[in-house]
């Protein structure tokens, strides 16, 4: 009989290497899984590296069972998040848990159940979950697509976690989905026209960003983005903290190619950022970059040679979303990306999302360029 299942806080460097380690422990023996480095694993986690934990307040705890670690959790409270409406997911009574990795339904249960009690400490009587650690990493919990890897900055997690977290009494408050479709093919004769027309619009450019004007480029696509996702469900706006911290993890694999800015009249209104999947380049490193990952990290980027792009962001200013133009711009963008992909990059296949459930206009974009729905990850909701 399995001894008695005990679980404590995080508290120290070793502690947070440890719980970092619950992770690849317990995933080791899945072949869809990718092991994540490990310093970005350790920084996710640390205050003081991530700014997340400058408007938030995270316990992060291990389960052992006979001295053995055998899960952990994450209990955090995202005031930014708190403060947003409560249609869009806010409110002072909601936290979350995250980061969720057991052995057994046993461990399972017991996790659940303690990150909700430090949650009710806390005077809160709401659980968005999982969520590991912002909205902004890796929202929700895979419910199918188990049987191929994840693309980079996306989670991957057992399926055996769903009846876990269905036990513990949660029902769903939004599905989360991603769409794949091979890129060597031509898109549709209706998206075609769609492009064709926009290129004989002169009111309309789609450019390139430039690599070498990083920070004024990045303002303008997160001018853009807060502006078209701020109705979103789920959208909470970057820090400045939070937009040099992203910058410096994606400024690697940004490529001026793979991210467009879409102008009208010579006003940006649109973008679109894909990046080449990370995971296919760092799969046989598990997760450590040293003594040689590092060396061969470098020389993969240098022009990397790809299956899979992603697409994680795209956005349109408000004031365009109901218009014919938004749509149009989008399937420029789109198309200007895949020929760029396959003819620098060798990609064949693409992914979009993740796309709300409820976002009709990108899944109407999606079903246009004839995807198919490959990965569904939930985020759940629970009074306690």
């Amino acid at each position: 009989m399995a001894g008695p299942i005990v679980i404590r806080a995080v508290a120290s460097a070793a502690d947070r290497r440890a719980f970092v380690d619950v992770h690849y422990r317990l995933n080791a023996g899945d072949p869809n899984w990718i092991p994540p480095l490990r310093d970005e694993a350790l920084g996710l986690i640390t205050p003081g590296k991530n700014p997340f934990f400058e408007h938030a307040e995270v316990e992060l705890f291990i389960a052992e069972r006979e001295g053995k670690p055998v899960g952990r959790i994450s209990a955090h409270v995202d005031h930014l998040f708190q403060a947003m409406p409560a249609d869009q997911g806010g409110g002072a009574d909601m936290g979350n848990w995250g980061m969720f990795e057991a052995v057994d339904t046993e461990v399972g249960a017991a996790l659940i159940a303690h990150a909700e009690g430090r949650l009710r400490a806390r005077g809160l009587t709401r659980v968005l979950a999982p969520i590991s650690l912002s909205m902004w990493e890796e929202p929700g919990l895979l419910i199918e697509g188990h049987d191929h890897p994840p693309t980079v900055m996306m989670g991957h997690n057992s399926a055996a976690y769903e009846a876990m977290v269905d036990t513990a009494g949660y029902a769903q408050a939004k599905d989360l989905f991603t769409y794949e479709l091979d890129i060597t093919k031509n898109f549709p004769p209706l998206v075609q026209r769609i492009v064709s027309s926009g290129e004989r619009n002169n009111r309309i450019v789609v450019r390139e960003v430039d690599k070498s004007k990083f920070e004024k480029e990045a303002a303008i696509i997160l001018g853009i983005l807060n502006d078209a996702w701020s109705d979103n469900w789920g959208f909470v706006p970057f820090t400045d903290a939070e937009i040099a911290f992203a910058g410096k993890k994606m400024k690697p694999i940004v490529f001026n190619d793979l991210i467009r800015i879409a102008e009208v009249d010579g006003e940006p209104v649109a973008f679109m950022m894909t990046l080449p999947d990370l995971n296919e380049l760092t799969a046989d490193l598990n997760g450590s970059l040293f003594p040689f990952g590092f060396l061969k990290l470098l020389w993969r980027l240098r022009k990397p040679k790809v299956r899979t792009m992603r697409v994680p962001l795209m956005g349109v200013v408000k004031r365009l979303q109901a218009t014919r133009l938004a749509s149009q711009l989008a399937f420029m963008m789109i198309e200007y990306i895949r020929r760029a992909s396959v003819a620098d990059y060798g990609a064949t296949r693409g992914e979009i999302g993740w796309i709300l459930d409820d976002n009709q206009g990108m899944r109407s974009i999606a079903e246009t360029l004839e995807t198919t729905r490959n990965k569904l990850y939930r985020i759940y909701q629970k009074a306690i």
